[in-house]
């Protein structure tokens, strides 16, 4: 296949993504057709089955492109200038963002809910927000940023639970614009329990505690 064809089979591979993404977001897997999906997009039914096989595969291919494997996760949490926590935090307003705004992440994190719809296995998404979430916890006991009580991987484990079904609670009670306003107030509660007590003041001409 020459250069041309390629580009012009990615760019059918890419119009057919995001347009049953879109259609998937706004009315679930159950609610979309391969007419409807072919008709968003422009192309024909017969590119869909060509590139996809099945809306299953379809509906697997937008969990994985976004929801499941986040392509730009690694490179936010690795960036070792700041601290773990506070990319931690900010690690947070990126997913929350995307999940509110990004039709294709939007559209995952729908199949994931109605997986139970969709005739094939999806990807677990919430194993690698974790493995993150848990390297980075780990980075902060390892600086001294993280309580002595704190378990990383535990930790980890119910930080992107609580996170999951905060924004999905507080979109669908509230909106999406709502979301991150709630987060802030997570977080309020949540990071005084990760953060170590702070020292009790020393007083004049004595050495600080725990010197």
């Amino acid at each position: 296949m020459d250069r041309t064809l390629q580009q012009r089979a990615r760019a059918t591979r890419r119009a057919l993504l995001e347009a049953a993404a879109s259609l998937f977001a706004e009315r679930g897997y159950a609610g979309t057709s391969v007419n409807d999906i072919s008709t968003r997009s422009g192309r024909t039914s017969g590119s869909v089955y060509f590139h996809y096989a099945s809306k299953e595969g379809v509906a697997l291919a937008v969990v994985q492109d976004r929801f499941a494997t986040w392509p730009d996760l690694s490179a936010r949490y690795a960036d070792e200038t700041v601290p773990p926590l506070d990319r931690l935090v900010a690690l947070s307003y990126d997913i929350a963002h995307a999940l509110s705004g990004d039709p294709v992440t939007r559209a995952g994190a729908r199949l994931w809910a109605e997986r139970e719809t969709v005739n094939t296995a999806l990807p677990d998404p919430f194993a690698l927000w974790t493995a993150a979430a848990t390297r980075l916890l780990a980075q902060a006991r390892s600086t001294g940023h993280l309580a002595p009580h704190v378990h990383p991987a535990r930790t980890a484990r119910t930080l992107v639970r609580a996170f999951f079904g905060l924004c999905s609670l507080t979109e669908a009670l509230e909106g999406a614009a709502t979301v991150p306003d709630r987060l802030t107030d997570w977080w309020h509660l949540t990071l005084p329990s990760l953060q170590p007590a702070p020292l009790p003041p020393t007083a004049p001409g004595e050495a600080p505690r725990g010197a």
